[in-house]
């Protein structure tokens, strides 16, 4: 991996020309291994590749799979000024992009070419040494920057003031709290002397009105400096108030790379409308280990009504089927629909209204929803099913991450005559105020 800091190779090209050049991008771990950077590590290393051998004589362990591609061919190129969002699930290859990119570790293949300084901050408390005060780290970071010490004086006051921490400045940093990391980290990060900042979620450990503050800062540095934002986040507000543009990873590739809107829809996986008819399998329960200890109940498959897709207009009521299987005989059974925005945002839930006994089979249970107030736009409802127990209880007993995608429309007429702004107005439409002069 190549840094280019040369003043001509700044200056070459201005606004809009590349900042960061990612090309044949590869990263491949092995499962279980540690880290070889020590004498520790290298002695396990060597013992468990030795290990190995001998269970490839013995005929053990032929047709193991050693190793995984947390990266798989990433081409990317950021030009400067961008502000960009990178979104996708747990294991996706998010934070090792950046680690990349911010010279933590090495890739396996590829090259990814940096035309200016980088400031990151990519957990909590990265950079820092436990043992220096805040100030103390603030010089440091500034140093490995390349920046002169009379250039941090200048930056200084600047930024203890937005950390908001100026009371615990000369406090050894290992004494503060997660939140006092992220202020004083994003601080740095973003006031230092830098062309190329990453963030990686760290936003999310900040009270609210630091955050606020955080993402003006941030929009800041990529309009009105011309800096080049790289920021992971799982909060799709922030990404869609932040970026102008966003790519979405899954298993180590780039399959997205474009709008914000369709970016974020593609990762709900909104972006495609379901199938009438779909079964439920492991995809749909991420969770299920931590939600059933005992498998009693399960949700087969849900059919949706007959001819064509699940596109409705608002106001709408329907019928769905769901077909399920009680291991055992079951009493107080209820369902919850889990409705979220297109945006990742959960903007209510629908009840059943009474409540199931279940004799132990498999059977088809019908339930009537209503789509009264929703807005134009996308949606996804998760189901849980649910016990009610003679407590007051909710025992959860099942659940599918989505059940089912669709879209609400909304045709313009004489008492519809407006066009809803999703972004703006919100997914609900309450009920018409009467006017009167």
């Amino acid at each position: 991996m190549e840094e280019k800091k040369t003043q001509e190779g700044r200056e070459e090209g201005g606004k809009g020309r590349p900042m960061i050049e990612i090309r044949g991008l590869r990263k491949q771990y092995r499962y279980g291994k540690i880290d070889i950077h020590t004498l520790q590590g290298a002695i396990k290393d060597w013992r468990e590749r030795r290990r190995g051998r001998q269970e490839d004589r013995s005929g053990e362990g032929r047709g193991k799979k050693e190793t995984f591609y947390a990266l798989d061919g990433i081409d990317l190129t950021v030009r400067k000024g961008e502000t960009l969002g990178i979104i996708g699930k747990n294991g996706a290859g998010k934070s090792t992009l950046l680690k990349i990119i911010s010279r933590i570790t090495a890739p396996t293949e590829g090259t990814v070419d940096l035309y200016g300084r980088v400031a990151s901050m990519l957990e909590v408390g990265t950079g820092f040494h436990g043992d220096m005060t805040g100030r103390e780290n603030i010089y440091l970071n500034g140093a490995i920057l390349g920046m002169t010490r009379a250039e941090i004086d200048a930056k200084l006051d600047e930024i203890i003031e937005f950390s908001e921490i100026g009371d615990f400045i000369d406090t050894p940093v290992k004494r503060y709290s997660s939140g006092m990391f992220v202020k004083l980290g994003f601080s740095v990060a973003t006031h230092l002397e830098s062309e190329i900042v990453i963030m990686d979620e760290v936003l999310a450990v900040g009270d609210m009105d630091f955050q606020k503050k955080c993402i003006g800062r941030l929009l800041d540095a990529a309009r009105g400096q011309d800096r080049t934002v790289l920021y992971v986040s799982h909060n799709m507000n922030t990404i869609r108030q932040l970026c102008d543009r966003c790519i979405v990873l899954d298993g180590g590739r780039i399959v997205f790379d474009g709008d914000v809107d369709r970016a974020i829809a593609v990762y709900l996986g909104s972006e495609e409308i379901m199938a009438r008819h779909i079964r439920f399998g492991p995809a749909h329960r991420p969770n299920d280990h931590l939600i059933r200890m005992v498998k009693k109940f399960t949700l087969e498959s849900l059919t949706l009504p007959e001819g064509g897709e699940p596109v409705w207009d608002s106001g709408d009521r329907i019928r769905i089927s769901l077909v399920c299987t009680a291991e055992l005989p079951l009493d107080r059974v209820g369902l919850r629909f889990e409705l979220w925005s297109q945006d990742g945002q959960k903007i209510g839930s629908m009840l059943s209204g009474n409540f199931l006994d279940f004799e132990k089979g498999t059977c088809t249970v019908t339930a009537g929803l209503s789509f009264a107030h929703l807005a134009s736009g996308q949606y996804r409802a998760d189901l849980v099913a649910f016990q009610f127990g003679e407590d007051g209880s909710e025992y959860m007993i099942d659940a599918v991450y989505p059940a089912m995608v669709f879209q609400i429309r909304t045709e313009l007429n004489e008492t519809n005559y407006l066009d809803w702004h999703h972004k703006y107005w919100g997914a609900v439409r309450l009920d018409d105020m009467e006017l009167r002069k």
